[in-house]
């Protein structure tokens, strides 16, 4: 007898459910092999088949609740072993990937059960996060499945980046990996490298010569992507010691191959392109709402299908939806998920075609069809109000009262211009 045949005879009488769970793991393989070879093969491969990591150190035992897909195998399986990785995880953006795309669908005509397991433990009527997004609950159950849910389960799922059953990390030192998330026309991460002079080093030179997102946004290995970033996806900035301590970590990446002055340079540009953006958005908006304040949108808050979340409300923030809403309203979402984000984002991934034409050139295009449907708009209610004050001069300022208190409750007037403008207006008409 040899000496590993001895000892797998010791460990079966010593250890019965050692013997009983090695049992299950060749069960699992001798069916799956047949059932699923793809996925066998990938397992026998990986560093996890040898280590002696086997289907039911993952999945468990339970094969019933395996096939009703109650025993998934989450970021939390994963951080049994890999305690470090799933710290750093949590703590990153990637770590709140979930629940920023996601919303309870508990009150919508076609709650799905099965999805009260994203934010919810099993047994447990606590919600752990109480994020809700309103385009997700819009969505039919099959959008949210195909469109919504592939990337937002990265949070509770390491397979996102790492696959099922592969342990190479070839796969997730790749930035190809990262394509499958960070790519469209609201967050082209993937586009702009690829097509920046970073991206292109590193198809003709390799990882060695030249950055890759991993290198940027993982260095070292760390499972946190968010090192280095100073601002939400939406452009508004953390806090100040919070962006200082980013900024020297991301200009200590930057001087693996630059000088750090001229990192600190590049960046503080495109600081100042975010704020230039931001300053657009922030007059688109301002002009939607004093349409929505003088009856102007076409339709009006009060006469569309409901917002999941805010209801019959004018909603341009970050749950502003992209369906059931003005046409002026529509050209500030493009201005502001789209063409913001490309400019923004392109400026800081070194991208000049992302940053100028696809980014700053779209967002001024789309702030001159908004101020040219405002000013069509404005100029048919100035007729409708011209009417009105010619038959009507006390209604007519009655109405104009309204749009001023409408303005100073929302904030767009302090207290002082709406006393004086109000009493122009009571001026007028006494």
């Amino acid at each position: 007898m040899t000496q590993r045949m001895l000892f797998s005879l010791l460990a079966l009488i010593l250890f019965p459910s050692l013997a009983s769970a090695q049992a299950a793991d060749d069960a699992c393989v001798a069916c799956h092999r047949e059932r699923t070879p793809g996925a066998v093969a990938q397992w026998q491969a990986s560093g996890h088949a040898a280590a002696g990591i086997g289907c039911a150190d993952c999945h468990g035992n339970d094969h019933e609740r395996i096939e009703q897909g109650a025993a998934t195998v989450d970021a939390a399986v994963c951080g049994a072993c890999h305690e470090q990785a799933l710290r750093e995880h949590a703590a990153s953006r990637h770590g709140i990937g979930l629940h920023s795309g996601w919303g309870c669908t508990r009150n919508q005509p076609q709650a799905d059960p099965e999805a009260c397991g994203f934010c919810h433990q099993e047994q447990s009527t606590l919600p752990v996060s109480t994020v809700h997004c309103a385009r997700f609950l819009k969505q039919t159950d099959e959008m949210r499945e195909v469109g919504c849910n592939r990337c937002h389960q990265v949070q509770n799922s390491c397979a996102s980046c790492h696959t099922n059953h592969q342990t190479d990390l070839a796969i997730v030192r790749d930035p190809g990996v990262c394509a499958s998330c960070h790519m469209g026309p609201d967050h082209p991460q993937w586009e702009m490298w690829q097509t920046s002079v970073h991206g292109t080093l590193y198809q003709s030179s390799g990882g060695a010569f030249a950055p890759t997102c991993q290198r940027c946004h993982m260095p070292s290995g760390t499972h946190n992507v968010s090192g280095g970033l100073t601002a939400t996806p939406g452009g508004m900035l953390y806090p100040e010691a919070q962006r200082g301590q980013s900024r020297k970590q991301m200009v200590t990446v930057c001087a693996e191959c630059h000088a750090p002055a001229f990192a600190r340079a590049e960046l503080a540009r495109a600081d100042a392109v975010r704020t230039q953006g931001r300053e657009l958005l922030k007059e688109a908006e301002a002009i939607i709402h004093d349409l929505a304040d003088r009856n102007l949108l076409e339709p009006m808050p009060e006469d569309r299908p409901p917002h999941p979340l805010a209801g019959n409300q004018l909603v341009t923030g970050p749950q502003m939806l992209y369906e059931d809403i003005s046409h002026v309203e529509r050209l500030f979402f493009k201005m502001k998920k789209f063409d913001y984000a490309k400019m923004v984002k392109g400026t800081f991934h070194q991208n000049p075609a992302y940053a100028h034409w696809y980014g700053n050139a779209e967002l001024k295009m789309d702030l001159v069809d908004i101020r040219s449907e405002a000013s069509r708009l404005r100029q048919r209610g100035a007729a409708t109000v011209q009417t009105n004050a010619e038959d009507d001069p006390l209604a007519a300022a009655e109405g104009e009262l309204l749009i001023l208190k409408k303005k100073f409750e929302r904030g767009a007037l302090d207290e002082a211009a709406y006393s004086e403008q109000k009493g122009l207006i009571l001026e007028r008409v006494r």
